[in-house]
C-alpha cells in the first residue's frame, strides 16, 4: 500500500477488544481514519454518521451478526465496500447471502498480509468503478434521491411521486446548486409559458415539498428554486 496514508475510511467491527484494538493499531498504519464498533447498533450508528468507505466486519458480533448488519447496511447502501471475517461454518451462508455483496471474506484465523490484500482489493473497487453512491443523493437521514432510477427513497423505500413532481425533482437535481429559473422549469415541464403555468408550478412545489425536508427547495425570490446536495 506505499508509505503514504490512504484517504479511505475504514469501519472495524469487531467484539473483541484486545482483537480490535491490534488490527485498528495496524490498520492506521496505512489509512488516515478508523473507526472502530464493539457491536452492530454501535456500528451502525457510526455508519450512518460517518459513512466510511470500506466496512471490516466480524461474523459473530453480541447484539445482531455480522450479516444481520450488512444486511441493515445494504437496505440503502449498495456501494460501501465489505470484508467480512468468518468462521469455516459460516462460509456457506455467505455464499448464499448474494445481497451482502462482499468485496471479500476471510476465514479465520487471518494473517495481516490477508487482510492487506482484501483491502487492497476493497480500494481498486472504489478507484477503477462507479459505484451505487456515485448515483444517490443523500437528502437527509435515510432519505435518498436514485438518479439513475429516477426515485425518491426514504428507509429503502420508494415515495410516491406523480409525474410532475418526478420531472421536476429530476431537473432540480440536474442543475442542483444552482438557480433554476421558474421559466426554464415551466418550459421544461409544460413546453410553453403562461400565468397558469406559473399558478401550476407554485402548487407543484408546495406538494412536493410535503414529501422532502423542510426548506430542501428553495425559493430564491423573483428568480426560481435551488436545491443543495
Amino acid at each position: 500500500m506505499g508509505e503514504a496514508k490512504l484517504k479511505y475510511t475504514i469501519l472495524y467491527v469487531e467484539d473483541d477488544q484486545a482483537v480490535r484494538e491490534n488490527y485498528v493499531n495496524y490498520l492506521k498504519r496505512f489509512y488516515k481514519v478508523v473507526y472502530e464498533a464493539s457491536c452492530a447498533k454501535d456500528a451502525y450508528q457510526i455508519f450512518k454518521s460517518k459513512k466510511p468507505d470500506i466496512l471490516l466486519i466480524d461474523i459473530n458480533l453480541p447484539d445482531k451478526s455480522g450479516i444481520e448488519f450488512l444486511q441493515d447496511v445494504r437496505v440503502f447502501d449498495h456501494s460501501v465496500k465489505a470484508i467480512m471475517l468468518t468462521a469455516m461454518s459460516d462460509v456457506e451462508t455467505l455464499m448464499n447471502a448474494s445481497e451482502l455483496k462482499l468485496t471479500k471474506y476471510l476465514v479465520k484465523p487471518i494473517s495481516r498480509d490477508e487482510l492487506k490484500d482484501a483491502l487492497c482489493v476493497a480500494v481498486k473497487e472504489i478507484v477503477e468503478f462507479t459505484t451505487y453512491a456515485n448515483r444517490i443523493i443523500h437528502i437527509q437521514d435515510e432519505l435518498y434521491w436514485d438518479r439513475d432510477k429516477e426515485k425518491l427513497i426514504v428507509q429503502g423505500q420508494e415515495v410516491f411521486l406523480t409525474r410532475k413532481e418526478r420531472e421536476l425533482l429530476v431537473f432540480l437535481f440536474a442543475n442542483a446548486n444552482n438557480v433554476v429559473t421558474s421559466e426554464d422549469i415551466i418550459y421544461e415541464l409544460w413546453y410553453d409559458y403562461d400565468n397558469l403555468k406559473m399558478a401550476s408550478l407554485k402548487t407543484l412545489v408546495k406538494t412536493l415539498r410535503k414529501k422532502l425536508p423542510q426548506n430542501f427547495i428553495k425559493n430564491i425570490f423573483g428568480i426560481g428554486y435551488k436545491v443543495e446536495v
